[in-house]
């Protein structure tokens, strides 16, 4: 494949996912839809054709990672704090803890019922399927009033962070006493501990950098760090969250002392930028990450029964888990919240983290990526029902 076939084709899949995500906005398909049958119609062709192809497997989980970092922090630019949020991210915190758990129960029993394994490794199989995806979730939340779209971003989020810390501490601690819980709880204050420390750094090296090239500089140190503390098994995904909300209201804090030492003239200018940029180079990793994806997938396995019939015993689990927690804890309107759990980026970066030895071959990526495609499906459904619902005749009667 010659240099400018190759770039022709990424372009190209540039110009589709723009495409889609225009698309998306008047139908309500989520565009990891599209992304993910592009992935596959390409893979056909390649097949097709008989052309020669990179092993793209391989690039799948770093396109996940920087695909996560980027979305998280994109998603925490756009959050603004006052003391009124409080209930709001209280809210969404324990929702993500709550929901998180209960599904990790139900399908842990799913798993063990289908394949007798140990608990261990089935409850370890089981996490992947119970973080809700940002990637999708916050993209799809863009157009609901600023209450809910606040909660989606808040709640996706800490599902994130939540299940990384749950799936780490797992895998490293096959038995579980007093001492694992104490080294948690160490590590938890190290991160938190680091991500001030970095906050601070940060925004005092953005004040004093005289280069007029600043944005990727943030970003590039913000992947470094992230890095870093995943390498050591952290929950470095704290420190992405924490980053985008204290630099989104840095500006707010009143201490004469910190806004000489941190706050610069230029200084809203240059977050807006990095919120741009943050956000532009989300979309070409989310991009890249579903049609590799689609592309890596074996569609022949989709024709598998029991593959369909667990994927929907898991899809039945996710969404009774969510209807009893809205109805008998949250006490919210179901609509459209129930149907904001899409599972994506982060559920196949959490997988192809699972160490070998760990892994369920029943459970394997065709059973994820059709729970992924399912909740995409069931999300666009939802989102155009709630649409419908929302301008009722009725409604736009009273309207006039």
């Amino acid at each position: 494949m010659t240099t400018y076939t190759t770039l022709i084709i990424l372009s190209g899949l540039v110009i589709f996912s723009y495409l889609f995500d225009l698309l998306a906005g008047k139908t309500k398909i989520p565009s990891v839809i599209l992304l993910l049958l592009l992935g596959i119609g390409l893979k056909q062709i390649v097949e097709y054709f008989n052309i020669p192809m990179l092993n793209f497997s391989l690039i799948l989980p770093t396109l996940g990672t920087l695909g996560l970092i980027l979305i998280v922090f994109e998603g925490a630019l756009e959050l603004r704090y006052n003391s009124d949020k409080n209930a709001i991210i209280k809210k969404a915190f324990f929702s993500a803890l709550s929901i998180l758990l209960l599904s990790a129960v139900a399908i842990t029993g799913i798993i063990y019922y289908l394949t007798g394994e140990s608990i261990y490794k089935c409850f370890v199989n089981a996490i992947p399927y119970c973080v809700v995806s940002s990637s999708i979730a916050i993209p799809s939340a863009a157009n609901l009033i600023k209450s809910k779209k606040e909660f989606i971003i808040y709640e996706s989020s800490f599902s994130d962070i939540l299940t990384v810390i749950l799936f780490n501490f797992i895998v490293r601690n096959p038995k579980i006493d007093i001492g694992s819980f104490a080294k948690l709880g160490g590590e938890l204050t190290g991160i938190i501990l680091v991500a001030i420390l970095s906050c601070l750094a940060l925004l005092y090296v953005i004040g004093r950098l005289k280069h007029h090239i600043k944005s990727f500089l943030i970003i590039s140190l913000l992947i470094l760090v992230y890095s870093i503390g995943q390498s050591y098994h952290l929950s470095a995904l704290i420190i992405v969250l924490a980053l985008g909300l204290f630099l989104n209201n840095a500006s707010q804090i009143n201490f004469a002392w910190f806004r000489r030492t941190f706050i610069y003239p230029a200084f809203k200018h240059d977050i807006k930028q990095l919120h741009q940029l943050s956000a532009e180079s989300a979309f070409l990793m989310r991009t890249f990450f579903f049609i590799v994806f689609g592309y890596t997938m074996n569609i022949r396995e989709l024709n598998d029964m029991p593959i369909l019939l667990s994927a929907g015993a898991i899809l039945l689990s996710i969404y009774i888990v969510r209807f009893l927690y809205i109805k008998l804890v949250s006490k919210t309107d179901l609509m459209p919240e129930l149907f904001i759990v899409p599972r994506g980026l982060i559920n196949v970066l959490l997988y192809y983290n699972l160490p070998a030895n760990l892994r369920i071959p029943q459970v394997g990526a065709s059973l994820l990526f059709v729970v992924v495609l399912g909740t995409s499906i069931i999300l666009s459904l939802g989102l155009l029902v709630t649409k419908r619902h929302e301008t009722s005749p009725n409604q736009e009667f009273n309207n006039v």
